[in-house]
């Protein structure tokens, strides 16, 4: 149209989004290489930066939290508290509860640290929960010393510190207990012999007959999955079968 005057467009700066850690950082790498660059606007974006992983590193986190959770079985409730020689109330011990979880935390890519302080009150304990990623969650309890039973000082602190650790832990992992005879579901961690042990009750299987042999096989498997509590039994048997072996032997040469 004749007289009509066309103004161009105002130029637009391009935006090009930052999808991925690597592109921060490549801009930031630049930024600082740049001698012109607001050091307020590289603060901003090191900022930027930082929220970023912390956001993915909680992601990550409270993925890898949701898949545990369903791992985690019920702990067996092993030990109990007596009062005047009547027992009280079952409950799971911080060893058994370390046992069962310390595997599938692991396995999950989870740890766990405690910090203990002492405080006018009794003790706190502090639970912290990390994650491989970098993403942690803690959660604290106070607790007074249990000077139940006659416990000495160093007792009662020690009695108060796995207290406050078990429960920690059960909150931090939202664990739950069971009695052990409630059903069959409920973990009940086996501890085994130790390597020597398991020598030692090798070297007396070795000596018993082909049936003895095949008898504890199909009882414990090897001499590495027996367990501590059966130890002393199961070595006095297989003396007892050794002896008997070899006077066998004896009689027939």
């Amino acid at each position: 149209m004749a007289g009509e005057i066309i103004l161009p467009e105002p130029r637009r700066q391009a935006v090009v989004p930052i999808s991925n850690d690597s592109n921060i950082m490549a801009v930031i790498s630049r930024a600082a290489a740049d001698p012109t660059c607001d050091i307020d606007k590289l603060e901003r974006l090191m900022a930027m930066h930082e929220r970023m992983q912390a956001r993915d590193a909680e992601a990550e986190f409270n993925a890898a939290m949701a898949a545990m959770q369903s791992d985690i079985p019920s702990i067996a409730e092993r030990g109990a508290i007596v009062v005047n020689g009547q027992k009280r109330s079952d409950y799971a011990t911080f060893e058994d509860i370390n046992d069962v979880i310390k595997p599938i935390m692991q396995q999950h890519g989870f740890a766990i640290t405690f910090k203990v302080e002492n405080i006018a009150q009794g003790l706190s304990v502090t639970g912290i929960l990390m994650h491989r990623a970098g993403h942690r969650e803690s959660t604290t309890m106070l607790l007074p010393l249990d000077t139940s039973g006659s416990k000495n000082a160093v007792q009662a602190v020690g009695s108060s510190t796995s207290y406050g650790k078990r429960y920690v832990m059960s909150a931090l992992l939202n664990l739950t207990t069971r009695g052990e005879d409630d059903d069959g579901h409920a973990a009940v961690p086996t501890a085994t012999v130790t390597a020597i042990q398991a020598r030692q009750l090798q070297s007396l299987l070795d000596k018993c007959s082909d049936k003895a042999k095949e008898a504890f096989a199909g009882m414990y498997g090897t001499t590495n999955d027996v367990s501590k509590s059966e130890f002393d039994r199961v070595l006095g048997g297989l003396t007892k079968s050794a002896a008997k072996a070899e006077a066998e032997n004896a009689n027939h040469q």
